[in-house]
C-alpha cells in the first residue's frame, strides 16, 4: 500500500474529510495520512480506540512515537492522557489499550536504530521560549536528533513565517489554524513538506499551536517487506 509515498511532493491532509479505515483488531480504527507497506509500514496514521479496545502485543522494529490527542491511551508502563507526547525507540515492546477511548497521532518505521532514549513528554507543561529568529514564535525542543528534531511551537495571531529545512518538515495542528498557499488548516490537519522547499505559513486569528518535525524527509526509512 502506498498513501502520499512521494516525499519529494508536499502533502496536505484536511484529516476530518478522511473516512475511518478498520484495522486487524477490532475497535481499532485508522485515518491515513501517509503509508509505505501492508500491516508492517512506515506510516503516519491518526488512530482511533473505542472504548475499552486494545491492539495485540508487537515489537517497534522501526520505532515508534504518538501524540495523545483526546482521550487516554494505554499500555503496562502507564496511562497516557491527552496531550502527551511519547516516543519508543526500536526494539522496545508493549500492549496499547484504552478503557475510555482516545484517539492518537502516530508515526512508525521513522526511527535511528541508535536512538535508544525513550521519553513521555507533558506538552501541556513543556516550557516555550521565544525564537528569536521569528517574531512571535515560542518553541519548545522536545527530541532533538543528529537526523531529526522534533519542537512544540506556539505562533501568536497572525504570526507569518517562512520554514524550509535541508531535510524537510511535517507539522500537525494540535489547536488553532494555520493557513499555507491560500488553504486553511485546523486542528489536527497534517503536512508534509519536502526537502530544501520553503512554505510561508501564516497563522489564524486565534493564533496556532503545532507539533513541528524537521530534518527527517532527507533519508526515507522504510521495512524489507513494503
Amino acid at each position: 500500500m502506498q498513501i502520499n509515498a512521494n516525499f519529494e511532493e508536499p502533502a496536505t491532509v484536511h484529516t476530518a474529510s478522511l473516512d475511518w479505515i478498520p484495522s486487524p483488531m477490532a475497535g481499532v480504527d485508522r485515518r491515513m495520512l501517509d503509508r509505505i507497506g501492508g500491516e508492517v509500514a512506515r506510516a503516519t496514521s491518526i488512530v482511533r480506540y473505542a472504548e475499552g479496545s486494545s491492539f495485540a502485543e508487537h515489537t517497534h522494529s522501526g520505532g515508534e512515537e504518538f501524540i495523545v490527542l483526546e482521550g487516554v491511551f494505554q499500555d503496562e508502563h502507564g496511562d497516557y492522557p491527552a496531550g502527551t507526547y511519547v516516543r519508543n525507540p526500536v526494539g522496545t515492546h508493549h500492549i496499547p489499550r484504552s478503557e475510555t477511548g482516545c484517539t492518537i497521532f502516530v508515526k512508525l518505521w521513522q526511527f535511528d536504530a541508535d536512538d535508544q532514549e525513550q521519553i513521555s513528554v507533558d506538552l501541556g507543561s513543556a516550557p516555550l521560549s521565544p525564537d528569536p529568529a521569528r517574531p512571535g514564535v515560542e518553541m519548545s525542543v522536545l527530541a532533538k536528533r543528529d537526523y531529526e528534531n522534533v519542537s512544540l511551537e506556539q505562533w501568536a495571531p497572525s504570526t507569518e513565517a517562512t520554514l524550509v529545512d535541508d531535510g524537510g518538515f511535517e507539522v500537525l495542528v494540535l489547536d488553532g489554524s494555520i493557513s499555507l498557499e491560500g488553504e486553511n488548516y485546523g486542528v489536527y490537519d497534517w503536512i508534509r513538506w519536502p526537502a530544501g522547499r520553503s512554505a510561508t505559513i501564516t497563522a489564524g486569528h486565534d493564533g496556532a499551536r503545532i507539533w513541528i518535525k524537521r530534518g527527517h524527509l532527507s533519508e526515507i526509512r522504510v521495512p524489507e517487506q513494503a
